[in-house]
């Protein structure tokens, strides 16, 4: 299980790695106007490589930890958790080429990944994972009442941040484990 605990810090670090690169390789992206995913549309050849591999192998990641390690200290949010990671891996697969699809399974994997964070913090008592879904709800709710001026990525990126911290954070507790 140790072994695997470790894909709980590999694949998020891999997501955020692959992501600055197809930034750093697309002049155009700006935080004020565009959403991630412009970053892997398939006429973007700048960039489009990077990102769209870059989420699936952090969801390929991401699922195997959620399923092993994850799932042996919270049934459920290892499930949710891996079911978002799929949906992760669905963002790459059907990029923003495919439109009304991609946005489904960019809808999904956002809703997955607040409410693993939900469950999370209710089945561990976990106040990091609260907090997390309180932010990563907030960025969503903030958006869409329009009270800050900024693309979707912007809290796409605060949301997944938020997440991140608790999916972490339980990994290293798994290492810790005796």
């Amino acid at each position: 299980m140790k072994g695997y605990a470790l894909l709980g810090i590999i694949g998020p670090l891999l997501a955020y790695f692959f992501i600055g690169i197809s930034i750093a390789s697309a002049p155009w992206f700006r935080w004020s106007k565009h959403a991630l995913s412009d970053l892997g549309h398939a006429f973007r050849l700048e960039s489009a490589l990077y990102y769209n591999f870059g989420l699936a192998a952090a969801g390929l990641l991401i699922a195997i930890y959620a399923v092993t390690a994850l799932m042996s200290r919270a049934k459920y949010a290892g499930l949710c958790l891996a079911a978002s990671a799929f949906s992760l891996q669905l963002v790459a697969v059907f990029d923003e080429i495919y439109g009304h699809t991609h946005m489904l399974v960019s809808e999904a994997f956002f809703i997955l990944l607040l409410l693993s964070s939900l469950i999370y913090a209710v089945e561990r008592r976990s106040i990091i994972a609260g907090f997390s879904f309180t932010v990563g709800l907030c960025a969503w709710v903030f958006y869409w009442m329009d009270l800050y001026s900024a693309g979707i990525a912007v809290p796409e990126i605060i949301s997944a941040t938020a997440a991140v911290s608790w999916i972490v954070f339980s990994a290293l507790e798994t290492l810790r484990e005796k």
